[in-house]
């Protein structure tokens, strides 16, 4: 793929999930490194990634944490591995990788198939704030 920052690890949300934007305003709020770019699924760079990668974007309720050239997460994986880079305290999140990843991801399908019911959803993707848009990838 052509056109993504290097360096920088690329995480594919529901863009228009009111929980998934609370998490990308987390991961914004405590990304210190600047590791982080965001791509909304439903976009057509969202898109290409994912048929880049290989995954069906009918099929796809979950977070995605891609390192281009390098790997993908999915899932409670995409979700540890975030933490993870976050550092600090909640490099401790980690610890949750004791959990088998079907046990894990079964807990993650259950929250992500009730999200919207639980924390609604929007009418169209978030537009980002002037000082945030270099954040996003487009």
């Amino acid at each position: 793929m052509q056109n993504l920052p290097l360096n920088k690890k690329i995480i594919l949300f529901d863009g228009v999930c009111n929980l998934c934007d609370s998490a990308v305003q987390f991961v914004i709020q405590h990304d210190k490194k600047d590791i982080f770019r965001f791509v909304a699924l439903q976009s057509y760079l969202g898109e290409e990634i994912l048929q880049h990668i290989g995954i069906n974007p009918k099929n796809i309720e979950s977070i995605i944490l891609y390192e281009p050239g390098v790997a993908y997460y999915y899932k409670s994986q995409a979700a540890l591995e975030i933490a993870k880079n976050l550092g600090g305290i909640w490099h401790f999140g980690t610890i949750f990788r004791i959990i088998p990843t079907g046990i894990s991801n079964q807990v993650y399908d259950y929250i992500a198939k009730n999200r919207y019911k639980w924390y609604g959803k929007k009418e169209s993707c978030m537009i980002p704030t002037k000082e945030l848009q270099s954040k996003f990838l487009s």
